[in-house]
């Protein structure tokens, strides 16, 4: 059950209070207090840079469905602006920097967290001593953040989609590749402000002059031209282009570094087809338990979108249906038993340490540990005749191989139809557009006789040479349907987000089930680039998020090579130069070669589980 706005209005009041950091800066916060005075009632505390508007003691606003839920059971529900956003005070600083070693005055998100937990429970009254902390994306970073050294009044946090690392593999770059579409639609979002915004202002939305991204991203040029385009100085887009390496700014801001001194249980929650922060909640996941022995620390994985567990019901994305109201599940079942058991003392949790859900069958499976101790590594083969399969090359001649001629004025786009935004749904959008064009390569395996479970990480190992002096390599994991499966998926309704082109029938559907660019220039470094040679075979390997997926039986597991995605990442020149001021003169036509003989066995790395 979840609650109307009238509902919480009725059961709940809402304070507003400007709460007081060590370094004098005050932080906007807002508190909805339960109105039923007969019991108390634990803390639970979200930071976020999004803003917890509406503002106003009378102003309550609509609830996502999760926090709907939490409210329903009873909680003193905190929301804060954290430093320089919104209506707090000081300077905004993107994925502030953790301060291991404090000098008197210094502060950090774990400090504003530890100030702010120790106001409330001194100035909040009815609460049982207990604090929790959640959040979604940046606001799972906050979460993440805050319970380093943690304070002891916080009894379990729950960071969603956090954000972990964003040159490794968050938001802003994968595999060195800078997702273009997502960064530059969150630029004109993160705007300079003044200190503090009383009240905030409404943002006018940037105007594309076209619904069609990859028109728009393609008609401006070298990525340099689009910094004017926002008009006043963007700090956001700027900084995006400054470091385009695996520098010390971003390497200062991996918080996953500095995951120590956690003492709650943890619950971290993520999406399988989450496009902005799928790896960050896998990594947060094995960092703390890394580094935190002891510590209660559980994963959750389901097959949503980015924070799509908290607005949606989960039942699919696109044309592909999971056959459930997962994310009600996952409320009722998962969330809420966490919360009560640690902050109320009801009732106790059974779940395992890995609770995640397995697409293609769609099922919820419990593991001790993830990925799953008993998943084996196997090798997938790309073989002559677009085949792929188990069994490893025998041609002797080590440079046999499959080439095509990649055109960065021509690019791959992403997805097969017309959209301005990074679609949540290319994470499963059908591939059949992308399989026909000749600057892609194929391969796929006969259609299986078992199902085959895949639970893990995909590691691609390719064997590459290019004409040119740097490449990008685009891998995707795809499961192709039956071609005599027909039946449609059901028709869109509110609970699909941004789905993009109307259902279609599944038979023959290519569906992507992982998809990751790798800039080959990063190949032995992702801080030091360096320029291929010219024709010259070198190895380029990386690993891609986990899946849980079962390809059943009479599907057939296809992967896709290419050298450009977009908008979704940037155009590589091709050329060994600084793409973020490179111009038009150094975007080069090349020609990419795959090998898979003997000698230079290029293949996918896959972990299969027991079924």
């Amino acid at each position: 059950m979840t609650l109307s706005a009238d509902q919480i209005r009725e059961r709940y009041t809402k304070y507003e209070y400007r709460i007081p950091m060590r370094d004098g800066v005050r932080l906007f916060t807002s508190v909805l207090a339960p109105k039923d005075s007969s019991t108390t009632y634990p803390i639970l505390l979200t930071r976020t840079p999004f803003g917890v508007s509406p503002y106003g003691p009378d102003e309550y606003g609509e609830f996502t469905l999760q926090t709907q839920a939490i409210l329903e059971a009873g909680y003193i529900l905190v929301r804060q602006d954290v430093r320089g956003r919104l209506m707090s005070e000081g300077e905004f600083t993107h994925v502030t920097p953790h301060q291991a070693e404090k000098k008197p005055g210094d502060v950090d998100e774990s400090t504003d967290t530890w100030d702010t937990v120790e106001w409330l429970l001194e100035h909040v009254p009815n609460h049982n001593g207990r604090v929790g902390m959640w959040g979604i994306s940046y606001g799972g970073f906050f979460t993440v953040a805050g319970i380093i050294d943690t304070h002891p009044a916080i009894r379990a946090a729950s960071p969603q989609a956090p954000v972990a690392d964003l040159f490794l593999d968050d938001d802003w770059y994968h595999g060195g590749a800078f997702m273009l579409a997502h960064a530059f639609g969150a630029a004109t979002v993160y705007k300079p402000q003044s200190e503090p915004m009383l009240p905030p202002k409404v943002d006018v939305p940037f105007d594309y002059g076209t619904q069609d991204g990859y028109e728009f991203f393609l008609k401006a040029g070298p990525i340099a031209n689009l910094g004017p385009l926002l008009g006043a100085p963007n700090p956001t887009w700027d900084e995006l282009l400054e470091h385009s390496t695996y520098d010390d700014f971003w390497q200062s801001r991996a918080v996953w570094r500095h995951l120590k001194n956690i003492r709650c249980p943890i619950l971290t929650v993520g999406g399988w087809f989450d496009a902005e922060d799928l790896a960050g909640p896998l990594r947060v996941y094995r960092a703390i338990k890394d580094a935190n022995p002891g510590v209660a620390n559980s994963l959750v994985m389901g097959p949503w979108t980015h924070g799509g567990w908290s607005v949606h019901e989960g039942h699919r994305l696109g044309s592909v249906d999971f056959a459930a109201d997962t994310a009600a599940f996952y409320r009722e079942q998962i969330l809420l038993p966490f919360f009560e058991f640690h902050l109320k003392d009801v009732g106790e949790l059974v779940h395992p340490e890995a609770f995640v859900f397995e697409t293609g069958t769609n099922v919820w499976r419990g593991y001790d540990a993830w990925p799953p101790p008993g998943a084996k590594a196997q090798t997938l083969y790309f073989r002559e005749g677009g085949r792929l399969s188990f069994e490893p090359p025998s041609e002797t001649d080590p440079d046999a191989g499959d080439s095509y001629a990649s055109d960065p004025a021509k690019p791959v786009p992403f997805v097969g139809y017309t959209t301005l935004w990074m679609a949540e749904e290319y994470m499963v959008a059908d591939q059949r557009f992308a399989a026909t064009r000749p600057d892609v390569l194929v391969y796929v395996t006969e259609p299986l006789e078992e199902d085959l479970t895949l639970a893990g990480p995909v590691s691609p190992r390719l064997f590459v040479s290019t004409t040119g002096t740097d490449a990008d390599w685009v891998v995707k994991l795809i499961d192709v349907y039956p071609p005599e499966r027909g039946k449609a998926a059901p028709m869109y309704d509110d609970d699909a987000p941004d789905v993009g082109p109307p259902t279609v029938t599944l038979a023959g559907y290519q569906q992507l089930l992982r998809g990751w660019p790798f800039r080959g220039k990063y190949r032995r470094s992702m801080e030091t680039p360096e320029p291929f040679q010219p024709d010259v075979v070198e190895e380029v390997s990386f690993t891609m998020p986990d899946v849980n997926h079962v390809f059943r039986r009479g599907h057939r597991v296809m992967v896709q090579v290419q050298s450009t995605w977009f908008p979704l990442i940037d155009r590589n020149p091709q050329t060994f130069v600084n793409i973020p001021t490179a111009t038009a003169e150094d975007f080069q036509p090349a020609t990419q070669r795959v090998l898979r003989s003997k000698a230079r066995p290029s293949c996918i790395e896959i972990h299969i589980a027991e079924p």
